[in-house]
């Protein structure tokens, strides 16, 4: 195995020359609509899903359209979607609001590389965490996305992070951008919803991540047995993508893993929640 990661690095270093991935300028790259200023909290469907930046092409974007055709999704988490720079528009977009944080400029492409969230609705609140460590073949960071919404007929506010966990690190660095995410979340005492990929292709990592999300008081959404063993694994390791939420009641005959989608290796997770605390 250390032979391997050798021949790998010695590649790196001859193809992938360091200054190819650039840190952007921008935290957040944005596109507002005239749209509903609250979510309905009757219904929130969220939709997950690492796209392994795949939205260039045709094959993805029309299983695109067809999730979004199909399941009218409120919310939508994205991790490694690429855009292009100057580019104003993400196509796939043009009916949602959108915030898109990036973690690197690939300068050979010409291309951003980040996550994304949308929405029906504009957000009130944005916010975006770049971990201090880097990955080491690329030495780009990772980045987590928070954006708050209003609720119908409430005081109270949703705060969603969309996350993509870095990789290729060891134990300590994994841990150290969890304890950023749960400082910053704590702080928030409405409903949240916490999603994306986190990389949890050991044991330790998933059990880092499980003890997170329990102080924080966050539940995961629950898959059925048939629908579970469908989510994004790295051989016999536990879920990579997740959906938590706290403060929120979960529709579980919604929840589903879309295994019909092929224009990523992950798997698209949806799942629907309701709000009606006073």
């Amino acid at each position: 195995m250390s032979d391997i990661k050798e021949n790998v690095v010695t590649f790196a270093k001859q193809f992938l020359p360091y200054y190819r991935f650039i840190r952007p300028p921008e935290s957040t790259i944005d596109s507002s609509h005239v749209l509903p200023t609250q979510l309905n909290s009757d219904s929130i469907k969220v939709l997950n899903w690492n796209i392994a930046k795949n939205n260039f092409e045709k094959f993805w974007f029309k299983d695109f359209l067809k999730l979004q055709r199909e399941c009218q999704p409120d919310l939508i988490f994205l991790q490694e979607v690429r855009m292009g720079l100057g580019v104003e528009q993400i196509v796939g977009f043009h009916n949602m609001s959108w915030a898109y944080a990036p973690n690197f400029i690939d300068a050979h492409h010409q291309t951003y590389s980040g996550i994304l969230t949308a929405a029906k609705i504009s957000a009130i609140a944005k916010k975006v965490i770049v971990t201090k460590h880097h990955e080491p073949l690329f030495k780009t960071p990772k980045v987590s996305l928070f954006t708050e919404y209003s609720l119908s007929h409430h005081r109270e506010t949703l705060l969603t992070i969309n996350s993509h966990l870095i990789n290729f690190v060891d134990l300590d660095k994994f841990k150290a951008q969890l304890q950023e995410l749960e400082l910053a979340i704590s702080t928030h005492t409405g409903p949240i919803i916490f999603a994306g990929d986190f990389n949890t292709w050991s044991r330790k990592r998933a059990l880092l991540l499980e003890k997170t999300v329990m102080r924080l008081g966050l539940k995961e959404a629950h898959f059925a047995p048939d629908e579970s063993k469908k989510i994004k694994r790295f051989l016999l390791s536990p879920p990579l993508d997740y959906i938590f939420y706290r403060g929120l009641k979960e529709k579980r005959s919604s929840a589903k893993v879309f295994d019909e989608i092929f224009s990523s290796d992950h798997k698209p997770l949806l799942a629907e929640f309701t709000y009606d605390h006073i």
